[in-house]
């Protein structure tokens, strides 16, 4: 199993993986590495799934949430339970050993990096769609992150694989809110025809701007048409599938 690494941008005591779909013992729709219990696949496969990325980063913990498109970030040091029964969107540590995982099938993970006064480090992950990027969840982990001591100019974030602009056609309706919070926002849309198309990855990309991030380095790879690669809901949804996986992404301090 080989997962989507940015080389040399998160520092050598850090650790982090963007996985797709292959390298995993699911199967059917779910094939092969999905991670989530609440997809309908068979929960034995999901946890040796989920410990296949464990090993592979070398950690005592995976730690993820029951994601709910929220703002609520967490300090994964108070999450004892592991198989993802604790609602929120992201979760931040300064422990050594825990790899902190959220799960995407379209919507954009988001991996964060600081370092406190002292040089230790701090590290973050976010299960960024667009209502939780809306709502905030990005400016909620990095305040996080600054609670536990992360001096905030030191951060720095990678976006990975998500839904891209071609592939994310929305309601006219849809920007309202976006045009309502900051009318600027009307650049990450474009119409074709009668279409508009929304753009995730440079909405993100901008609300950690917007919140002080200097080192922002995105992969710009498209979920819904890299089925080989990456699970999407969009394209599961637009066949008729009921049922689809997700691919996480993890990062740790090691």
């Amino acid at each position: 199993m080989k997962a989507l690494i940015i080389p040399e941008f998160f520092s050598d005591n850090v650790s982090h993986g963007f996985f797709g779909r292959k390298g995993g013992v699911s199967s059917s729709v779910f094939e092969s590495l999905n991670v989530t219990p609440y997809s309908g696949d068979d929960v034995e496969l999901v946890r040796q799934n989920r410990e296949t990325v464990r090993e592979q980063q070398k950690a005592k913990r995976l730690v993820t949430l029951k994601q709910i498109h929220s703002a609520l970030c967490l300090d994964a040091e108070n999450i004892s339970e592991n198989e993802s029964v604790v609602e929120g969107d992201a979760l931040v540590t300064d422990q050594k050993g825990l790899a902190l995982g959220v799960m995407t099938a379209d919507c954009a993970p988001v991996l964060f990096e600081g370092k406190k006064l002292d040089g230790q480090t701090v590290i973050g992950a976010a299960h960024a769609g667009w209502g939780g990027a809306f709502r905030g969840i990005c400016e909620s982990t990095l305040n996080k992150m600054v609670e536990l001591g992360c001096l905030r100019e030191t951060i720095k974030c990678a976006i990975g694989p998500c839904i891209a602009q071609a592939s994310y056609e929305v309601g006219q309706d849809f920007k309202r809110p976006f045009l309502e919070k900051d009318a600027s926002s009307e650049r990450f849309f474009v119409e074709k025809g009668d279409s508009l198309y929304f753009d995730l990855e440079s909405y993100v990309a901008h609300r950690l701007r917007d919140a002080g991030v200097r080192h922002i380095n995105a992969v710009s790879q498209d979920t819904y048409r890299l089925e080989q690669d990456y699970f999407s809901f969009r394209r599961s949804t637009h066949r008729g599938e009921a049922e689809y996986g997700r691919q996480i992404s993890v990062i740790t301090i090691i």
